[in-house]
């Protein structure tokens, strides 16, 4: 099912994305506990409020994700972002910086990190 934002038909549906990618997760943390459990507690620790926010933080992942172009890692930290009290401005920004450093690619990913904000804005709003 397609959905418009802005006019523009977007196919991905990235709160159910987000949701299946989280589910695949936890699937792998099941065959590979301690690999997995040890993956979690790195992300824990390094996106918990320190001299950097939690929200700032998980903005620099979302620019990281849009610049190696990770699907799932746009859904999962555009999500986490959200989460964290990023607002859309400060999401857009961070968007910019990744374009800046990744380029034409980053222009296409950071589309879809858009797309994936105005997605979970919308279901926020439901």
């Amino acid at each position: 099912m397609a959905i418009r934002i802005k006019g523009v038909k977007m196919n991905k549906q990235y709160p159910a994305y987000f949701k299946e990618i989280s589910g695949l997760m936890n699937a792998l943390g099941k065959e590979i506990p301690g690999t997995m459990g040890a993956f979690g507690q790195l992300h824990q620790k390094s996106t918990e409020d320190g001299a950097l926010s939690s929200k700032f933080k998980e903005m620099i992942a979302l620019a990281i994700a849009i610049t190696v172009r990770c699907d799932g890692c746009i859904a999962y930290h555009t999500h986490a972002a959200v989460a964290a009290g990023a607002t859309k401005k400060e999401i857009v920004e961070a968007i910019g910086v990744a374009v800046m450093m990744g380029g034409g690619p980053s222009v296409v990913y950071g589309s879809e990190a858009l797309n994936a904000l105005e997605q979970f804005e919308l279901q926020g709003k439901k």
